[in-house]
């Protein structure tokens, strides 16, 4: 009896036990598992934190940014609205100031170019110097028993130094001498990309003088004969001006149409289309 009862107690224990071992294991696993758990979700908090920064750094940055290019927005808005403004009342002002930007761009066009030649013209300078002193050692040599004897006729200078002299005179307000030594540019070096420019400063002084027949001839060379020089928008807008005042309108406005064609960006483009709405036509040949 006894033995049995202690074989019962036996099969209960190993029971229990069987029960108890797995219990302690599956509960080991699971504080693993929590653990894993919390250290996962610290660490998302920890990046949610600096995803957080970093979207306000950014969100900062672009703020910024969109300020900062509002701000511009606004300064070129206020900006275009001046200048068109000035344009709408500046009338002969415009024009004033279109005509002293061009001068400028004119005069560093042509110090480029002269700078550019600045090594050629002092060879050329000292070989004429040198020919000039032979000659004239021999023309004195030559005509000093001859008291009937013509003088050596002059040499035309070197085109740059005629040019220039002539662009100095002009600067300078000797339109007489100016005028001489265009006309003398034009004749002698007629070819090369400076004589455009010759030929309109000779039209502005005859513009100035009130010979706009003459101004209008001189205004035509440069638009036939150099298209794409930097003279050639403003001697079609102030030919179209030349022909105003000989009250010739419709030529007039025809050239006025022609700036507004082929010089579309430029101010003397703004001033034909001011010109015209005075006028009452339209920038289209219809």
């Amino acid at each position: 009896m006894r033995t049995h009862r202690v074989s019962a107690l036996l099969a209960v224990a190993s029971i229990l036990w069987i029960g108890v071992v797995p219990a302690f294991g599956v509960s080991k696993e699971m504080v693993q598992l929590q653990t894993q758990v919390q250290q996962l979700q610290e660490q998302m908090t920890a990046m949610q934190r600096s995803f957080d920064e970093r979207m306000g750094v950014m969100k900062n940055l672009v703020e910024t940014n969109t300020d900062a290019v509002n701000k511009v927005t606004t300064a070129l808005t206020t900006l275009q609205t001046t200048l068109a403004k000035q344009q709408a009342e500046g009338g002969s002002k415009s024009e004033q100031l279109s005509g002293q930007i061009q001068a400028l761009n004119d005069t560093m066009d042509e110090l480029k170019a002269r700078l550019s030649k600045v090594s050629k013209q002092l060879e050329d300078l000292q070989a004429q110097q040198q020919n000039l002193a032979a000659q004239q050692a021999q023309g004195t040599a030559g005509t000093s028993g001859a008291p009937g004897a013509q003088p050596a006729a002059s040499q035309v200078p070197p085109a740059d130094v005629l040019y220039q002299a002539a662009l100095r005179d002009y600067n300078s307000g000797k339109t007489d001498l100016a005028s001489q030594e265009f006309s003398d540019y034009v004749q002698h070096y007629g070819n090369t990309d400076l004589a455009g420019n010759a030929y309109f400063y000779l039209a502005e002084m005859e513009y100035r003088q009130g010979d706009f027949q003459k101004a209008v001839g001189n205004y035509d060379q440069v638009v036939q004969n150099f298209p794409a020089g930097n003279k050639a928008a403003s001697a079609q807008y102030k030919k179209a001006m030349a022909l105003l005042q000989l009250g010739n309108k419709k030529d007039a406005a025809s050239e006025l149409r022609r700036v507004v064609q082929r010089y579309p960006r430029t101010n003397e483009a703004a001033q034909a289309q001011a010109e015209l709405r005075k006028l009452g036509a339209t920038t289209s040949s219809r």
